[in-house]
């Protein structure tokens, strides 16, 4: 059955209901969700989330148990060779043949898929140019570095010209350097028009990346958008605070109309203002200081992706630093 031609904004993967389960435990819980043709569209989440299970699924690896899935216009059910003829794939755990070129290992890939010869050289050097490994034509894999590697398994899955180039944590496991430089990678790829489908438990590397993104945890999303709305929804800057009485401080500032939300930390509370923070703070500094509440610590921050997770998952991402993550450390009384 042929797949329908997918216009400029359609959806060219859709799932609705998806739920996969390994015996007793639902590692993907009811998720629906779609993905718009030239986006590059992340699952953000922790590991063990159902990201990789749910890849899985639409990558034909694991059969459908519960709900519907299309990519490229084919059921993942009914047409799963066709599905297989539209996507390329990284996998997190490197695989390649350690003993063959970097030349090789494209070579073998395109005859496996049966491409002629000229398409296939072609195709090969184009390649070695987008990922910058024309140098290392002749090297044997087990001779590349890390961030080679990636690069290398990232052509490897554009040999057949994929509509569909699915990413799972692509960058794990590298320096932060070799993991922006990937991100560039990435990015140029999907300007050839590639969609990319990247699961990543970085966020920012989602943030950097995304132009669309979903949170899941416990097999569940908790909420999608782009980096911008997911930010905007925790307000327009966040500011940290330590009092003398962070009980009354809290029940105090959620009675003024510029605060949008509080969330209790262990050592004080995060507030979440509607305006710009700086014009905010100091009303929250005199209004704590007409009721007698000293103030021990204050910070400033626009939210971040980590902000957005800890908020819709309550879960901490990392321990909880005041002065660190992009904060403006500030000092009550000082310059």
């Amino acid at each position: 059955m042929a797949a329908e031609p997918l216009t400029e904004k359609e959806a060219i993967i859709t799932v609705e209901n998806l739920e996969y389960a390994y015996g007793d435990f639902k590692a993907v819980d009811g998720i629906s969700f779609t993905v718009k043709k030239g986006e590059i569209f992340s699952f953000l989440g922790p590991n063990g989330a159902g990201k990789s299970t749910a890849i899985n699924v639409l990558i034909t690896l694991l059969a459908l148990q519960k709900g519907k899935a299309s990519v490229a216009g084919y059921d993942v059910t009914k047409d799963p060779q066709k599905v297989r003829e539209s996507i390329g794939i990284v996998f997190q755990e490197i695989t390649l043949d350690r003993d063959m070129t970097v030349w090789e290992i494209l070579e073998f890939h395109g005859k496996l898929y049966s491409m002629p010869r000229t398409e296939r050289r072609e195709r090969i050097e184009e390649l070695l140019t987008l990922v910058q490994l024309e140098s290392k034509r002749d090297v044997r894999t087990k001779n590349l570095s890390g961030g080679m590697k990636r690069r290398l398994e990232i052509a490897r899955g554009l040999m057949t010209r994929p509509i569909v180039l699915f990413l799972d944590e692509p960058t794990i496991g590298l320096d932060p350097q070799t993991r922006m430089r990937m991100w560039d990678y990435i990015k140029n790829v999907n300007k050839e028009g590639t969609t990319i489908f990247l699961t990543t438990h970085y966020m920012d590397e989602a943030d950097q990346l995304s132009d669309q993104i979903s949170i899941i945890d416990n097999g569940k999303i908790i909420i999608s958008g782009t980096s911008w709305q997911l930010k905007n929804t925790l307000g327009q800057d966040i500011i940290y605070l330590e009092t003398s009485d962070n009980d009354a401080a809290v029940q105090l500032l959620r009675t003024l109309p510029s605060v949008k939300d509080i969330t209790k930390k262990p050592r004080g509370f995060l507030v979440s203002v509607h305006k710009d923070g700086t014009k905010v703070l100091p009303n929250i500094i005199e209004a704590l200081r007409q009721s007698n509440i000293s103030i021990d610590t204050v910070n400033l921050k626009k939210p971040s992706m980590d902000d957005v997770f800890v908020h819709y998952t309550g879960k901490e991402i990392r321990d909880d630093q005041p002065g660190k993550n992009g904060f403006i450390s500030l000092r009550p009384g000082g310059s």
